[in-house]
């Protein structure tokens, strides 16, 4: 049975493939999926983490968040082996995610790491201000945002949390066991189960309607935005990834869509069967709403109250540069969708895009690497300091 969020053909999202940055990627499929495949999808709207539920259930709640918090913190630190009488639950999440799945390939961890780290700067400028912005265009994907009073604690607290798990997981060997992106994997999981948890317990929250709280479904179109779209978005700003990267980007997102408990093979392997994907849950979603326009505004104004601006033409230069981003990747009509005003800066992306292009022209790769790597450093190190994280 599919929820009533369930819309085919998506109002918004056929533009977006028919007119918009999807009609490239879609000529790159023998065909389009069908109506029977795209409702096949949909089920997994009704699909979630059963063991992270678990873990809420017999840890969380019997021992309460911080007694809970810290046994999940030991297991982390030292191994499961440091921790006494742990619930079977837990045994068997650790058992999942410290074992290396035989579809792993080291290599292609390797070079979509290599690949995520090079984006520097325009990295997390794709992912705030098209895979970020573009799916508050999607009413339902957001709806746990507004029942955990996402809007009530502030944009800028969500990007700085968004910025310092996407760093710590596209580090050099961030997957490996006790390495700081395993870890964020492991602990934004039991975070998702643990907003399940209470979301459910809602009285005006509606499976029938909005589909299980990060579902499975929401879960995969999250991964493809982290991977494909922000690849699509890169490629829209001057870089150029190799197929390897292409592949390596889509195999590291694998891998740390398995750490967050969505099965792999819900997951892609290749370039064709991302946008084969994307295109199945877009397609299906409902239009704009007030909750959207409300996310979007809380996003377009987050450079305003930054703290690492000190003056306040920086803060509007900043809040310009990423409406006209917004524009650049989205297109108007998405904007205006979302209730985004134009913007004087228009052309700001397409003179980054000829700069970039000389730049990565010029610049040796693992230059590239680590200049970008100490710029997205650097930039979760101010949004963490701003929120008082360090």
């Amino acid at each position: 049975m599919l929820p009533k969020r369930f819309t085919y053909p998506s109002p918004g999202f056929s533009h977006y493939w028919q007119h918009g940055a999807g009609r490239g990627m879609l000529k790159k499929l023998d065909s389009v999926p069908t109506k029977e495949s795209i409702e096949e999808n949909g089920k997994l709207l009704m699909e979630y983490d059963e063991l992270g539920d678990r873990v809420i259930k017999e840890v969380f709640e019997k021992f309460g968040f911080h007694k809970a918090s810290t046994l999940i913190d030991e297991a982390l630190n030292k191994g499961l082996h440091s921790v006494n009488d742990v619930p079977d639950s837990v045994r068997q999440l650790f058992a999942q995610t410290d074992t290396v799945p035989d579809w792993a390939n080291k290599d292609l961890l390797h070079a979509g790491s290599l690949f995520c780290r090079r984006s520097g700067t325009l990295g997390l400028i794709v992912l705030r201000d098209y895979c970020l912005m573009g799916g508050y265009e999607s009413s339902a994907i957001n709806k746990p945002l507004i029942y955990t009073q996402a809007l009530k604690k502030g944009a800028a607290k969500r990007m700085a949390e968004t910025i310092e798990f996407w760093v710590n997981v596209t580090g050099e060997n961030a997957m490996e066991r006790f390495s700081i992106g395993y870890k964020s994997a492991i602990k934004v999981r039991l975070m998702h189960a643990y907003a399940r948890a209470s979301i459910q317990k809602m009285p005006d929250w509606s499976n029938d309607h909005w589909g299980v709280p990060i579902n499975q479904c929401d879960m995969v179109a999250t991964n493809l935005g982290f991977s494909l779209v922000f690849m699509e978005g890169l490629k829209r700003v001057g870089l150029k990834p190799t197929e390897k990267e292409i592949n390596g980007v889509l195999h590291l997102w694998k891998y740390i869509g398995y750490l967050l408990g969505i099965p792999p093979f819900y997951l892609p392997d290749t370039e064709k069967q991302a946008i084969e994907s994307l295109y199945k849950w877009t397609i299906t979603q409902s239009a704009a709403d007030e909750d959207t326009k409300a996310l979007a505004n809380a996003l377009l104004k987050e450079p305003l109250s930054a703290a690492f601006a000190k003056h306040i033409w920086q803060k509007k230069f900043v809040a310009g540069a990423h409406l006209a981003y917004n524009h650049y990747f989205l297109g108007n009509r998405a904007c205006e969708a979302m209730g985004l005003p134009k913007t004087i800066f228009k052309y700001y992306p397409y003179s980054v895009k000829v700069l970039n292009g000389l730049f990565e022209f010029f610049t040796p790769y693992n230059t590239s690497v680590n200049i970008g790597r100490k710029r997205q450093e650097l930039i979760k190190t101010l949004y963490l300091k701003s929120h008082g994280y360090l």
